[in-house]
């Protein structure tokens, strides 16, 4: 047994042994001054394009190309909206990726959050990565994903610290510590033939961060350096003013622990790294036993505590099926559902279905987050259910600040640009509205107008030799995941089930005698869910003829064959129904054959 476990270990070695073989990015010594390259003329444009990540919040993913390498700054997720059934998750389009895959020379992540690794496992199904560059605490999610999806093996991930510098032939990249609601982000400056590029990541500017100081000074170097192209976070764009900081969010739940004399439950996101870091170590302060309930949460408290941000003693935390061995003011409860998510343990918590924790009178709970757009009536929903059985809610307010964002307002959106003064500017990471609305920002500051890229997901931004224009486009389109499906062919699936819920179908059943190459009966029209066929005799009746003459001009070919029949059933039928009954259902064509002899 023993002997088997040493095989397969050299055998995890080797492949990992081979991957690094093929690693062509170089580590320089540490230096927060690498040499300049001297820009010249350059042969080659700087293309820069996103495959995810505008005109939305999440899938982050972006690219900058130039000659034969590419280098990849985030791999996101996107989690499904409402309208979306049965998708488990939406990742960008990797096509280009995959037909460019002997360019790629690295990934590198600015932060943890899942709307920036969570498509690194639908990537490396597709792609081969040589190698993962990632701060620390995103390095330990990462693996933990990848050793979930059984991915080990696909890639390299390494950690790098802000001091890190790294070069290809064409490009030298360095890293600077920015604030956001997670340990561990940073921005990525990437020097390429035709000047610097810099991304933002996720970003504000906390002036008493509960993690590391942002490095303002290094920033203000590039900027004095040069900066060819910003792209930057625009979640909080339309947002006046600064970011309050964290540290101000943590005092006032500390005065909230104080006042409760029962029960805490706090709701947050589990995305909120610093904030769940912060409180558990406030019921450590008030010796509450600390429950956390929500596989998310979990996750990332395990690794927070394996990686020593959480010096707690593991007698402070204890099992849901604890808690009646302890006093009631002294039991924290931290939890998933601030969103009103319907299977999050805070709604069950609501609805009375969860298998232990029942809400008693005296409970406080601590909504210490604010809804996402779309999601205010089922938060509302579960505040009301929690108040009506007797837990006391405390929401976020102006009165009650208990939650912050982790993005820059505008006020710290114009701070960065008057630091890195960019000549030309491409906001990303938002709706379009925010996208535009940045652009103004910066044209308000020191960009010219013209040099605002306010672009979609595909459209490339090429720079060369002082000049940015925009490029041909590359294929970005969502893809879908349906359940355990990784490589997105469950998209055409998913767009159908779009169809049905809006516009229905029509079953077109023909049948037809292959010897002779004839239809043997009239096409019959079956509708569901599109239109009332009983009000609509006209329409089924030209419908009829149409697929009828249709389906005979395909039989009068020399080789007629299934397939062209289907097509030219839906090219003829669609547009008819659409123009009479502004709808386009999903259109089945089924054939019925006497003697099967058409070429199939």
């Amino acid at each position: 047994m023993e002997d088997k476990k040493q095989e397969s270990l050299q055998q995890v070695k080797s492949v990992v042994a081979n991957l690094e073989k093929k690693i062509e990015i170089k580590k320089l010594a540490d230096n927060t001054n690498p040499p300049k390259k001297k820009l010249q003329q350059a042969p080659f444009p700087t293309k820069v394009f996103a495959l995810g990540g505008l005109e939305e919040v999440g899938k982050n993913t972006y690219c900058i190309e130039y000659d034969n390498e590419i280098i990849m700054i985030d791999a996101g997720v996107k989690f499904p909206d409402a309208t979306q059934l049965g998708v488990s998750a939406v990742i960008p389009d990797f096509s280009y990726l995959v037909e460019n895959n002997s360019k790629l020379k690295g990934l590198f992540i600015t932060h943890g959050h899942e709307d920036h690794i969570g498509g690194i496992p639908y990537l490396l199904q597709q792609v081969e990565v040589p190698v993962i560059y990632a701060p620390a605490l995103a390095a330990a999610l990462i693996r933990d994903r990848l050793k979930e999806y059984k991915l080990q093996n696909k890639t390299v991930v390494k950690e790098y610290t802000e001091n890190d510098v790294y070069a290809t032939v064409n490009f030298t990249i360095q890293f600077a510590a920015v604030n956001h609601s997670i340990p561990d982000a940073f921005g990525v400056h990437i020097q390429t033939p035709n000047g610097a590029v810099f991304s933002t990541g996720d970003y504000k500017f906390d002036w008493t961060p509960l993690g590391h100081d942002a490095n303002v000074q290094r920033l203000a170097t590039w900027g004095n350096d040069g900066i060819e192209l910003l792209m930057a976070d625009s979640t909080n764009a339309e947002v006046e003013g600064y970011t309050i900081g964290e540290r101000k969010v943590i005092q006032n739940i500390d005065t909230l622990f104080l006042k409760s004399k029962g029960r805490i439950i706090i709701a947050s996101f589990a995305s909120n790294v610093h904030r769940l870091q912060h409180i558990i170590e406030l019921a450590n302060k008030y010796g509450r036993r600390i429950v956390v309930i929500g596989r998310s949460i979990e996750r990332i408290i395990k690794i927070i505590r394996q990686m020593g941000h959480l010096n707690i003693n593991d007698k402070m935390f204890i099992k849901p099926s604890e808690i009646e061995n302890f006093p009631k003011n002294q039991i924290m409860i931290l939890c998933t559902g601030s969103q009103g998510e319907p299977m999050a343990a805070l709604s069950r918590i609501s609805r009375m279905e969860h298998q232990t924790i029942k809400i008693i009178p005296g409970d406080t709970v601590i909504m210490s987050s604010s809804p996402i757009p779309g999601n205010r009536a089922d938060v509302e929903n579960v505040i009301n259910k929690l108040t009506r059985i007797g837990a006391k809610v405390i929401e976020n307010s102006g009165y009650n600040q208990i939650h912050t964002s982790g993005h820059a307002s505008q006020e710290e959106q114009k701070l960065l640009f008057t630091l890195l003064k960019p000549r030309c500017f491409m906001p990303m990471h938002g709706e379009y509205r925010m996208l535009k609305i940045h652009g103004e920002t910066a044209t308000k500051v020191n960009v010219k107008p013209h040099n605002v890229f306010v672009v979609a997901n595909g459209d490339q931004i090429e720079l060369h030799n002082g000049v940015g224009q925009l490029g041909k486009r590359v294929p970005a389109e969502a893809v879908f995941i349906d359940g355990k499906d990784m490589t997105g062919k469950a998209s055409n699936v998913i767009r159908e089930r779009n169809i049905l819920s809006k516009d229905g179908l029509m079953a077109v059943i023909i049948s037809i005698d292959s010897q002779v190459n004839k239809l043997s009966a009239p096409p019959r029209i079956v509708s569901r869910g599109s239109f009332y066929v009983r009000d609509s005799g006209n329409v089924i009746s030209e419908s009829i003829n149409i697929v009828t003459n249709a389906v005979q001009e395909v039989l009068k070919s020399p080789k007629p064959t299934f397939g062209a029949i289907k097509n030219a059933i839906k090219e003829s039928l669609s547009p008819f129904i659409f123009r009479y009954k502004r709808r386009n259902p999903l259109i089945i064509p089924v054939i019925l054959n006497k003697k099967i002899e058409v070429n199939k």
